[in-house]
């Protein structure tokens, strides 16, 4: 059994292949967090040593024990105001004003069946999967916390969340609820955040943990945001991609959230994360319950790429929708980048003849197929076609390019409408916006307020009628704009700190109704490309347009920040025309289809512009991906870190480890340069492999090491390719 109990000493270990995640309850009941690392066989709490500290006061009862104090105490679940002076997990204010949260240990119960949190997606399991649900209370203001832990053996996965309980007579309103807090006692400690902007998102950036500091990673933008991915990694500060401690803390949400990092003066680090409490009030009147997000913890001893391996696992097995696992996607073509807002039904016929020809396998119409919607100031929300636009029916567009062997895709935005709308004519109320003040406007549009119940009907009925009544195996689901005058219309005064979440719990239900009523339509996530890339988006679309920035350099950056936590088969990536749209480079390619391999991969651009050599390219590159799709998507990725910088490489590994692909893109080409010698990782050192086109074979061991010579780079961002099989002829 993967979960331990000792029933006398109170303490509870949670086994994994690799892990152990300990707590223990102490002789107050104060639950304390013991342990997260290598499986040690051990009751780790000897590791906790206690010192009458200067002004770290005493729990009443422990007057007495001087050395005794919650403010330097590793604990599990952090309460509030009774002398712990770090970040808390929960806040919470009573009818009569009092602040405090006092937990103790109450009980446990072992779960068996994974049960997906009330609301909120979450990690999928099956009737095996293990858990253990820990229950604090804090006797006086009647509230209960139940922490509830999951186990992902095989994938080194522990999800957490808590579930908020009034047990009292009498309201409570929390202000905040983290989906988890831990501390890890000793040591120093890096940590790695993800942070960007609109067409540049999650570019990683590692920095120490300040002694006595604390540091935030927030968006208050109503999405999880292009600035500040909800994904951070503690590390050790030797910890490198291919060796060191490191643990990951993903949260499985698509809203406000924030994580913080604190390192205290005993030189232990807590982490808490959750949803952000700038503006949450949830008013909890007894028997009422908050259910907070999952968040997925992974914890590695090899480094950096090892903990992004487990990430994409678990995401693949237990995120992605069991109908999208594994499932070969087709070569798309978005009209976009191609024809932006002016086209018409023999236009998009033109281009999907012209992707047919080349080999690709679907046609999405992107914005401006319905309303009066010529460009981006109007009909968000009038999800009806215009027919006088396009010519004909979208039933009759999508037969026509069905004819020419495609597959149809269809844009929707189902969370905004535009002022200039039916729909806001109709029901203005419908838009969050502050009594009595303009509201901010961001690209002539507005919020939908998702937690009304007639918001969520009528988008599945109007987004409904126009699946049932065209043939569409694909929707992009957008949401171009962050979210402002949160106010709500159905709420009353004391419930408006609810608005934010209670729009993230619509958005989710909409999802979860769609999905279940059109199983075979695959949705792709996307805000304003990738400012909504997350675990809970991913629960419902199993890939995400990782950014607007479709520039292969640009690329190179984004797609490897977006790797440390998620896997490539969820990464929306295509060939763009050049000279680019975003930033005027012009890159070969060969080189922006390798790239855009490292990712779902599909077209952004005119097939129909294309030289013939260009037309030639494509074909090659469509038959490439193909042969190598499982192996991209379901194969184990490496990041390879060179020292020279010059270049970017990375390779995906079989299962087996039978078979290699290697890619490298040099993004500095210099005059009479060194030889790349490129690093490989994941081979068996055992086996050996050979590239198709030379005889010789190599070691994994040789390859690992020494690793694969490639030729002197020329020319703009020069890319190489390398596929590594072995087979019995070549063993030693």
């Amino acid at each position: 059994m993967s979960i331990r109990i000792e029933e006398q000493d109170r303490l509870f270990s949670l086994e994994t292949a690799h892990t152990l995640y300990q707590m223990k309850a102490d002789e107050t009941g104060v639950l304390l967090h013991t342990w997260y690392g290598p499986r040690t066989g051990t009751d780790m709490s000897y590791r906790i040593r206690t010192a009458n500290r200067g002004f770290c006061g005493n729990p009443f009862e422990m007057q007495d024990r001087l050395d005794y104090s919650l403010d330097t105490l590793p604990q599990e679940y952090a309460g509030n105001g009774v002398g712990d002076f770090r970040p808390a997990a929960v806040q919470a204010e009573g009818p009569d004003g009092s602040l405090s949260v006092d937990w103790r240990y109450a009980g446990y119960r072992l779960l068996k069946g994974k049960e997906k949190p009330e609301g909120l997606p979450g990690l999928r399991g099956n009737a095996e999967t293990e858990g253990l649900e820990i229950i604090l209370e804090d006797k006086v203001n009647g509230l209960a916390a139940h922490l509830i832990y999951w186990l992902f053996e095989q994938h080194d996965v522990i999800v957490r969340s808590a579930r908020i309980e009034n047990r009292g007579t009498v309201p409570v309103t929390l202000t905040k609820a983290a989906s988890l807090s831990i501390d890890i006692p000793y040591g120093k400690k890096h940590v790695m955040h993800f942070h960007g902007r609109h067409a540049m998102e999650r570019i990683p950036e590692r920095t120490a943990v300040p002694a006595g500091g604390r540091l935030a990673f927030e968006s208050r933008r109503g999405m999880s945001s292009h600035q500040s991915n909800p994904f951070i990694i503690l590390c050790d500060p030797e910890t490198t991609e291919r060796q060191g401690v490191c643990h990951g803390f993903m949260l499985m949400y698509s809203g406000n959230h924030l994580e913080e990092v604190s390192g205290d003066q005993t030189g232990s680090t807590r982490v808490a994360c959750g949803i952000h409490p700038e503006g949450f009030r949830w008013k909890l009147n007894p028997g009422d319950r908050f259910q907070t997000p999952e968040a997925i913890l992974s914890c590695s001893a090899e480094g950096l790429n090892a903990l992004s391996r487990n990430y994409h696992r678990v995401i693949r097995d237990e995120v992605i929708a069991p109908r999208w696992r594994g499932a070969k996607k087709p070569v798309l073509v978005n009209s976009w980048e191609a024809c932006y807002f002016g086209f018409d039904a023999e236009k998009l016929l033109k281009l999907a003849q012209s992707a047919a020809e080349l080999g690709m396998e679907m046609l999405v119409l992107d914005d401006g197929w319905f309303g009066c919607r010529d460009d981006d100031t109007t009909s968000l929300g009038d999800w009806t076609c215009n027919e006088e636009k396009l010519g004909c029916s979208l039933k009759e567009l999508s037969e026509r390019i069905h004819a020419l062997g495609l597959r149809f895709g269809l844009w929707f935005e189902p969370e905004m409408v535009s002022l200039d709308s039916d729909l806001y004519r109709a029901h203005p109320d419908w838009a969050l916006t502050d009594p009595g003040r303009d509201p901010m406007v961001s690209r002539h549009q507005l919020v939908l307020d998702m937690g009304r119940a007639e918001v969520q009907d009528y988008l599945f009925e109007n987004i409904s009628a126009v699946l049932r009544d065209a043939r569409i195996e694909y929707v992009k689901w957008d949401f171009n704009r962050s979210v402002a005058n949160v106010y709500s219309r159905a709420l009353p005064a004391d419930r408006q700190g609810e608005t934010a979440h209670r729009f993230m719990l619509g958005t989710y239900l909409l999802l979860e109704r769609l999905t279940e009523a059109f199983p075979d339509v695959m949705i792709e996530g996307c805000s304003g490309g990738g400012g909504r890339f997350d675990a809970g988006m991913l629960y419902y679309c199993p890939q995400i347009w990782c950014s607007d920035n479709t520039d292969a350099v640009e690329r190179l950056e984004i797609q490897k920040g977006t790797s440390y936590g998620y896997p490539v088969c969820t990464m929306g990536a295509h060939v763009s025309a050049c000279p680019n749209h975003q930033t005027g480079r012009r890159v070969p390619l060969e080189t922006r289809g390798i790239v855009a391999q490292a990712g779902t991969f599909g077209y952004e651009l005119d097939p129909a512009k294309l030289t013939e050599a260009e037309k030639q390219t494509v074909k090659e590159q469509i038959a490439a991906f193909h042969r190598f799709e499982a192996l991209i998507e379901g194969g184990d990725y490496y990041r390879l870190d060179e020292r020279e910088g010059d270049y970017t490489a990375w390779m995906f590994v079989s299962p087996d480890k039978k078979e290699a692909l290697v890619s490298v893109v040099a993004t500095h080409v210099r005059a009479n340069g060194p030889f790349p010698f490129i690093r490989l990782q994941g081979l068996d050192p055992e086996k050996a492999y050979h590239r198709e086109d030379k005889k010789e074979s190599l070691t994994g061991a040789a390859l690992m090491y020494g690793g694969i010579s490639l030729p002197q780079f020329n020319g703009d961002y020069p890319a190489e390719q390398v596929y590594l099989i072995c087979d019995r002829r070549y063993q030693r």
